[in-house]
């Protein structure tokens, strides 16, 4: 067993147990903003294995999001009484919204990809992954030239939320009309 999944299994632990480190730091994450610039990655590992590196222009946010389903806005006079709920799901996942909230917080940065880092009762923690378009060791890496021209990505369901999303990175039934090669063939 190498180094990081030695790490990984001790993250894993630690949430499974609610160990008294876990608990410390949620209760400090409950008391920040709900979009937090933070210095390094909570869980490395995870990080690493979704393309962060330790260098200039690769910005990590944490950020806080609510569980559960989401409470309808004003009265809904429009609607028969009997359709009218007072919740409604979301079609998009949390870790979705979550990236959504860093790419507007930190308007000068792309989106990488995100991970889970731990919940409490109310709310769900995701770490986001962001690379800034003007650093100069971003502009001219190869691995993330890609991921930088494609503007507003999160946006567009590109990154790994997002394409669960859509159901691209599933195959099988009940996929084929997701996937773009699918709807090309159908128009011909």
């Amino acid at each position: 067993m190498n180094m990081y999944d030695s790490m990984k299994d001790a993250f894993q632990q630690g949430y499974k147990e609610r160990s008294q480190l876990y608990k410390e730091r949620l209760a400090k994450w409950n008391t920040e903003p709900s979009v937090f610039k933070v210095e390094r990655p909570t869980n490395i590992a995870r990080a690493r294995e979704l393309g962060y590196k330790a260098k200039q222009g690769i910005v990590i946010a944490r950020v806080r999001v609510g569980k559960g389903k989401s409470k309808r806005p004003g009265k809904h006079l429009h609607r028969k009484p009997t359709k009218i709920g007072k919740f409604y799901s979301y079609n998009k996942s949390l870790q979705a919204v979550a990236e959504e909230r860093a790419a507007r917080r930190f308007t000068n940065c792309e989106v990488l990809n995100s991970y889970f880092v731990g919940d409490t009762g109310q709310m769900k923690f995701f770490e986001v992954i962001l690379l800034d378009r003007s650093s100069p060791s971003i502009m001219h890496d190869p691995q993330y030239m890609n991921i930088l021209a494609q503007r507003d990505r999160v946006y567009r369901g590109l990154t790994m939320a997002g394409r669960r999303h859509r159901g691209i990175s599933r195959k099988g039934a009940g996929t084929n009309m997701n996937r773009p090669s699918a709807r090309l063939s159908t128009r011909y």
